[in-house]
């Protein structure tokens, strides 16, 4: 197993989230990179790295590999990137990023 960010979650509690509970804690993040986007640096580096090591995180979670979900997942963590540190070929910005989560945070606040 990597050494995520998240240790105690990668210890087992990150597994038993729902799909919609991961993806809501994913966005969490996003919105606290966008909010730190232009203003604070180091607050926005550690932001998208907590939230890439969360995308890491529900890609090895063993429900999610059969199916389209696991393609999904990484599709979302490629526009992420690709928003972050690559050519912005998806023209996606953090805040359209961060209304696609809160929906599932919602939904999962809701359960």
């Amino acid at each position: 197993m990597r050494n995520f960010i998240h240790k105690e979650a990668a210890k087992g509690k990150w597994f038993r989230m729902s799909l919609m509970e991961q993806l809501g804690n994913i966005g969490s993040e996003v919105g606290r990179a966008a909010r730190a986007q232009g203003k604070d640096g180091h607050r926005f580096h550690q932001a998208v790295e907590r939230a890439l090591d969360l995308f890491d995180l529900t890609m090895e979670d063993q429900r999610w590999i059969e199916g389209q979900r696991l393609r999904e997942i990484a599709r979302v963590r490629e526009v992420f990137c690709d928003t972050i540190y690559g050519e912005k070929q998806y023209s996606t910005t953090l805040a359209d990023l961060e209304r696609y989560f809160m929906w599932f945070a919602f939904a999962a606040g809701k359960r």
